[in-house]
């Protein structure tokens, strides 16, 4: 599912106390390309410059190197999350994220949405063990300050760009898009996805509204 969640094109059990699902996460090997004294040898280019006579003279394939990568996770855990199994489906999302960030070296941001306003669990750090453990305990309850994390996760993203110019950063947002209406929003500056968890017989459908605002592609989660 995390592979899914993730792969953004560019512009990129029941219940909430059930256990998260490993997942995993693919992605393609891009950025821009250095020369690398370690590459293979280019053996045709190197004779078309005749005949080497030292190391200096050998041509070498030039070696890719992934851009840094910042995933920031927006994780609405409001009460409403709390029906049909939509936050345990959401961690078991979440789980295949962690892992492959730290699989990755991508660096993470976490930003829950839940009570009176969002908090940070993470900034900018590398994926760690203790991700997993807040996770497993990971509750529904509170409000939606959704929107509030939606600008304040904008705010911090253009800030870290101004110091990172060429960290190439990925959005993704979970909720069941149960707001009150809500200001007309911009889009965002970075790939996004936005992943609906809302289930149920009955349904809003307010979160494929809000991915068009947002400029995000929009996936229910049940297609993941």
């Amino acid at each position: 599912m995390a592979k899914k969640a993730l792969s953004i094109r560019p512009r990129t059990v029941t219940g909430a106390d059930a256990q998260p699902r490993p997942g995993a996460l693919g992605a393609g090997r891009s950025g821009t390309l250095r020369a690398g004294h370690e590459g293979a040898i280019q053996w045709l280019p190197t004779l078309l410059r005749g005949r080497p006579r030292k190391v200096a003279d050998l041509v070498r394939r030039p070696r890719s190197q992934r851009p840094n990568e910042l995933w920031l996770v927006i994780v609405d855990a409001s009460s409403s999350t709390r029906r049909h199994g939509a936050l345990a489906q959401a961690k078991g999302l979440l789980a295949g994220v962690f892992e492959s960030a730290y699989r990755q070296r991508a660096r993470l941001a976490v930003l829950r949405a839940t009570g009176c306003q969002p908090h940070w669990l993470w900034q900018g750090q590398k994926a760690s063990p203790a991700l997993h453990h807040w996770l497993g305990e990971l509750g529904a309850g509170g409000g939606t300050p959704l929107i509030e994390a939606l600008q304040q996760a904008s705010y911090w993203l253009e800030s870290r760009q101004r110091l990172k110019p060429m960290e190439q950063q990925r959005l993704l947002i979970l909720t069941d898009g149960r707001l009150k209406d809500w200001a007309r929003l911009e889009p965002l500056t970075c790939p996004t996805v936005l992943v609906d968890i809302e289930g149920g017989p009955v349904r809003l459908g307010r979160a494929k509204r809000l991915a068009e605002e947002l400029g995000a592609e929009y996936r229910p989660i049940a297609y993941l």
